[in-house]
Formats: C-alpha cells, structure tokens, sequence
C-alpha cells in the first residue's frame, strides 16, 4: 500500500510540474498566439445599439427602428468557441528516446501547453490516444478538471498494443466528432505503408495540424560498431555494423527520402507541419508556427 500511495504521489507531483509549466506558457506568449490564430466558426447576434457615423447603412434594423424613433443597427461578436481534438500516437515507437526525454514525454507536454491554451480560449478540449487501434476516446469538454484529466491520461496511459495505424483514428474523428473541429495529430508518423488516404479522410473533414515529434538518431546512426537495432513495434532485430561509413550514408539516405515524401504528402493535401525533435526546444517551432498561420489568414 505504500507503494502505491508513493507512485500516486510521484503522479501528481509530475502532472503539477507540467501544469504549472505549460499553464506559464500560456500566460507568457503561446496563448496569445493560439487566439490569434484560430479562429471560430462565424458570428453570434449579440445586441442592437444606437447608428453611428459610419456604421454600414444595410446592417441598419429597420423594425427596431421604427419602433424607436432612431436608427438601431445589429451588434454581432465573433463565436470564439472552437472544439480541439488532440490526437496523440501512444505506440511503442514515442518510448525512444536518444537525446533525455522520450518522444512520448515530448509529445504529452506539447500536448498539455495545446490543452491549457485551449482552456484559456474557452474551448472544449477532446482526446484520442492511438495505436493500431483506439486506446482511449475523450470526448471534449470545457474546465480546468477535464483538461488536468487529459494530460493525466496522456502522461500515464498504458497502452495495451505496441503497433501503428491510423485507420482507427480516421474513423473516429469521421463517425464520431461530427463538427468540423481543430485536430492536432501529435505522432513520429512511422506508420506503415501509404498515408495518404488517410490523412486526405481527415483533413477534408477538419483542421488538421500534424505535430511531427522525431529523434537525431532516427536520421543519422553514430559509428558505434557492431550494434543490434530493434523495432519498438514489431520485435523484429537486425544486427549491423554502424562503423561502415557506406552503411551510414545509405541509413540517412533512406531517412531523408523517407521524410521528404511524407512531407510531400502533407504539402499535397494542405496540411499544416511542425516539426519537433527531443534534442531541440519546442517553443521556437511552435511560435514559428503561430505566426506564420496567423499571417496568412
């Protein structure tokens, strides 16, 4: 029993760590940022008030006029309500690693500084935690709690499978999240085979970010020697000889045609990319981001 009520205590020590440092964040600069850059879906009716020079003569209310005696015109405000889905690949691949925190501890702080941002917009906040199949749907939902159970739930899930795809998530978010929503895919997106369908599904339904989070060692294998190299998700080893300079070069090479063409893919179908690595600071990507979508709207 007191182990159990150390590691309870070790949990929200850590989820209070996270909280109080993305929550700083927000405050700082990135809420902020997300504001400007989101907008809602439309405009609400809110009032009529008095005309005033300048006003536009066809927003003019001519019943409420005459019933008045004066010119009233319709004050309207922007709904700012958006509903944000984070979609967060929970399989075995984010456990590695190279550089200190592992993709998956990048990706759960990413994705609560997206959480509280979202909280301090005023907007509900869904989540789906995804292997080859759905570990856990969260519908959103506004408030402090909920967003404190999201990031609880996205830093100490177990998942219960080790491999990738995304035609469950696709499914969800088609069948299941029928307004048009705001859907960050945080994921190293090493699924198998071909995405493009997929990605095509979701980004014709909703706004769709992908959040590439990736490691240096995954572009580039260090002159280390003979080495035995395991895939995360399949179990399957491959012993090779990193001191072979052919071999390296050949290794970056396929890495980079790798992420050339999935870049391509996102270009294509007009989604929006930022790319985070464990061996980098995330703020400067993601500010980077903020801007440059908030300029070209």
């Amino acid at each position: 029993m007191t182990d159990d009520k150390a590691e309870i205590a070790d949990i929200l020590r850590k989820i209070r760590k996270i909280e109080l440092r993305t929550r700083g964040l927000v405050r700082e600069s990135i809420g902020g940022e997300y504001h400007s850059c989101f907008k809602g879906q439309g405009i609400d009716f809110e009032d009529f008030r008095e005309y005033q020079p300048g006003d536009e003569v066809r927003s003019i209310d001519w019943n409420v006029t005459a019933r008045l005696g004066a010119p009233f015109v319709k004050k309207f405000v922007e709904q700012r309500e958006l509903t944000v889905f984070l979609a967060i690949d929970v399989s075995a691949s984010g456990n590695y690693g190279s550089h200190g925190p592992s993709k998956r501890e990048l990706m759960a702080e990413v994705a609560a500084l997206l959480a509280f941002s979202a909280l301090q917009n005023k907007d509900k906040v869904g989540l789906i935690l995804f292997t080859d199949e759905i570990e856990l749907f969260v519908p959103a939902k506004k408030g402090s709690s909920h967003v404190l159970r999201l990031i609880r739930e996205i830093l100490y899930h177990r998942p219960m499978r080790h491999q990738t795809a995304l035609a469950p998530t696709v499914h969800i978010l088609q069948n299941h999240v029928r307004r048009r929503s705001l859907v960050f895919m945080i994921s190293d997106f090493l699924f198998p085979g071909d995405l493009a369908a997929d990605l095509r599904t979701v980004s014709r339904q909703h706004d769709m970010i992908a959040i590439q989070v990736s490691d240096p060692a995954e572009y580039a294998l260090p002159p280390a020697g003979r080495v035995r190299l395991e895939d995360p998700e399949t179990g399957e080893q491959i012993e090779i000889n990193t001191s072979s300079p052919k071999l390296r070069r050949a290794y970056a090479a396929e890495a980079a045609r790798w992420q050339t063409e999935l870049d391509s893919q996102f270009r294509r179908l007009a989604i929006d990319k930022i790319a985070l690595g464990t061996d980098r600071d995330y703020l400067p990507a993601l500010h980077a981001f903020f801007r440059g979508r908030h300029g070209a709207q």
